[in-house]
């Protein structure tokens, strides 16, 4: 029976001789989106890092949306900009698929499962205490740990193919151990588009636009692009001029998604000042929150839903997650929609080409260290624990078994596990 969420006759029902599809984005193509992100949304557990691995694995290995090389200059992109590098890597491939509405489409399949389970939560469903110590939880983890195995095993085979580039990727992954923060991440790229400027002569490579990738234009980029600074410094300014409390609370997350590089647990500093600095939602309750955070699949930055929906004063509730999930993720949209017009034209370029080499082994090299800590060091910790890593990476890469199921099969051994006792 065909897979109800691939679709395969709808995905390939509009394609021209050539295999092409057309220029334009259809409802089927933005239905295909929704429903393969939706699919994730439930699923991917681990973290941005293991959401990378998932992502490669549908759309590169499964679907073939688009080849390693292209997946890899999106990461890399995405590494750049602030914000939830997972989340905009997502996006960024809903708008290649199917242009602002695919975007749009793949943020909310992939946002929403957990968003409103957080902000359920929020509303006392999750009263359980120490959920962050549930065997299934560390289940999850555990498989984590093979997701990001096979993430970092396939992408290396690919991007980092010669000794310069794995020296790359090693000494990025040294240095990201090293400064276990954003500064660490950002220097690690930044070295590694610069050795690979000076230190990589490969050919130029010609860049051809997908047929099916939906760019958006340039006048729209450079619009929205300005539109990213108005609201940076503008909510802020007319939150103190209206003395709006819906102001400023837009204004402290669209901040915070605005100024943090990687994403995930790097925002949440800024996240404990905006909201429990100021007494809008106590320190127990936060951290009670992050707990939760863990417990659901999708990006952490859905943190921001239970924050907005468990907080005092108004608004609260549904419409307070709802403006907080929003104020935090809009700066990603822009900036997205701001340099993508761009993206194909420098990528075009052999010193570009040879800078994202280097980025490109970086990545490797932050995914690598970001594989022993925190994926390894919390999901591996005892000999049980490494076989059922092993036997999740088994199915993963050998047997082909879809990521969702090696997640519940993960989970629910080590359910059994504990429950007899091992």
């Amino acid at each position: 029976m065909t897979d109800p969420l691939d679709r395969p006759a709808l995905q390939d029902r509009d394609r021209t001789h050539d295999g092409a599809e057309p220029a334009y984005a259809d409802a089927a193509s933005v239905r295909n989106v929704f429903l393969a992100f939706l699919r994730l949304g439930f699923t991917s557990f681990g973290g941005p890092v293991a959401h990378l691995g998932y992502f490669r694995a549908e759309f590169v290995e499964r679907r073939k949306w688009l080849d390693e090389a292209t997946y890899g200059d999106i990461v890399a992109l995405c590494q750049f900009l602030p914000g939830p590098a997972s989340s905009q890597t997502g996006v960024s491939l809903g708008i290649l698929r199917a242009g602002l509405p695919g975007g749009l489409a793949a943020w909310c399949g992939f946002t929403l499962p957990s968003a409103l389970a957080l902000i359920l939560f929020a509303y006392g469903v999750g009263r359980t205490r120490n959920v962050e110590h549930a065997p299934w939880l560390h289940g999850l983890k555990i498989v984590a740990v093979a997701v990001v195995a096979q993430a970092v095993w396939g992408m290396a085979k690919n991007l980092c193919p010669d000794r310069q580039r794995v020296t790359l990727a090693v000494g990025a992954a040294l240095l990201a151990i090293a400064l276990p923060s954003s500064t660490g991440q950002i220097a690690a790229i930044a070295i590694g588009a610069l050795a690979g400027w000076v230190g990589i002569n490969e050919p130029p490579k010609t860049i051809h636009s997908h047929p099916s990738f939906k760019t958006p234009g340039r006048p729209l980029g450079v619009t929205v692009l300005i539109m990213f600074g108005v609201l940076l410094f503008g909510l802020p300014l007319f939150a103190a001029l209206s003395g709006s409390h819906t102001a400023d609370l837009a204004a402290r997350f669209y901040r915070s998604g605005s100024l943090v590089f990687g994403g995930g647990h790097v925002v949440l500093p800024l996240l404990k000042q905006s909201v429990v600095a100021p007494g809008w939602i106590g320190d127990d309750r936060f951290l009670a929150g992050y707990g939760a955070a863990q417990a659901v699949p999708g990006p952490l930055f859905t943190f921001s839903a239970y924050l907005g929906a468990a907080m005092r004063p108004a608004p609260n509730g549904w419409l307070g997650g709802m403006i907080c999930l929003v104020a935090i993720y809009v700066p990603s949209f822009l900036l997205l929609i701001g340099v993508l017009p761009f993206w194909d034209t420098l990528r075009g370029r052999s010193g570009v080409q040879n800078a994202l080499r280097g980025v490109n082994a970086a990545v490797v090299g932050l995914l690598l260290a970001a594989f022993y800590n925190p994926v390894w060091t919390s999901g591996i910790q005892g000999s049980a624990d490494f076989g059922i890593g092993l036997v999740a990476f088994l199915l993963l890469v050998f047997w082909r078994v879809p990521p969702w199921l090696v997640v519940l099969l993960g989970a629910a051994a080590t359910e059994v596990f504990y429950l007899a006792g091992w």
